[in-house]
């Protein structure tokens, strides 16, 4: 399935400073970045050759809804807004309308912020190996997809392009950020996820996981960055049909993991990924989506 500009994201006379998984970074001025998320599909730490249509307008929007639900905690954001953005990104409003935000400038912590309600995943796989989440001691007889007692705060290395992140425990992120930092971390990240899974709930919705990133102000401050609570960065499971002790429908790109995972995927080179798997997973995302938000997508 061929994707549109939104894939590769081009907008000459602005500079671009990076090219992640998904979203584009563009220097503004001495005190703003401008976040692209394009369509493009990563998964496994791989940007696979196919792309999701309005993958990035899903992520964008549905970041701004929880930003705008966390507003307790600081966060990154100054407008999502293109109208109210510079007029040398104003110019490419077509293009980046719904799918970009105008952010402040932090220094970005060199740790990923990895919180854990339910174990599934790499977690799970390591708890069959060692009893152990990122070599934190877990209770013995823990099924797959099961609820932890409490969140767990699992960090993880950011990777550089082509390689994968590596979970570490805690007491290493410590080392990386320092004991005080990290446990504020720790604590911001738990909140955010406790806060934000008693509200998918109501909803119907499971967050089995998710990925937060922080950086620091000038002043020192802790701030919420990138994308937050999305199909990308997070496990949604619909409530009624959970059963631990098994993989879990998700609302998010599982699906595409599964897909990878049932033709051998090495983890390691781009593949195209079949139309009918691109087609169900712009529907999930687009599901999770409305159920969370309560609204359409706008596009």
């Amino acid at each position: 399935m061929t994707v549109d500009t939104a894939y590769t994201g081009e907008l000459p006379g602005l500079t671009l400073l990076a090219r992640g998984k998904v979203r584009d970074i563009y220097d503004v001025d001495d005190n703003s970045l401008l976040f692209v998320a394009s369509d493009r599909l990563s998964a496994f730490d791989v940007v696979m050759k196919t792309g999701i249509p309005d993958k990035g307008k899903v992520l964008t929007q549905i970041s701004m809804f929880w930003f705008d639900l966390l507003k307790d905690v600081p966060n990154h954001v100054i407008t999502a807004d293109v109208n109210e953005m510079p007029a040398q990104i104003q110019k490419y409003a077509s293009q980046l309308a719904g799918r970009s935000m105008l952010v402040k400038k932090l220094k970005m912590l060199p740790v990923e912020a990895i919180v854990r309600g339910y174990i599934t995943g790499s977690g799970w796989k390591e708890y069959q190996r060692k009893g152990t989440v990122c070599d934190l001691e877990l209770p013995k007889g823990l099924e797959n997809c099961s609820k932890l007692e409490k969140p767990l705060f699992t960090p993880s290395t950011k990777a550089e392009d082509g390689l994968h992140d590596e979970n570490i425990h805690p007491d290493k992120s410590a080392q990386i950020l320092g004991a005080e930092l990290n446990q504020k971390v720790a604590e911001t990240a738990i909140q955010i996820y406790e806060t934000a899974r008693a509200f998918a709930a109501e909803r119907g919705i499971i967050i089995a996981d998710t990925k937060f990133e922080f950086g620091l102000d000038n002043d020192g401050n802790l701030v919420l960055a990138d994308e937050v609570l999305t199909p990308d960065s997070s496990r949604f499971w619909p409530a009624d049909e959970y059963t631990p002790g098994k993989e879990q429908n998700s609302f998010d790109k599982q699906f595409i993991r599964n897909y990878l995972e049932s033709i051998n995927y090495d983890k390691t080179t781009p593949v195209t990924i079949p139309d009918n798997v691109i087609t169900r997973s712009q529907q999930k995302y687009l599901e999770a989506f409305e159920i969370i938000t309560g609204k359409k997508l706008s596009t």
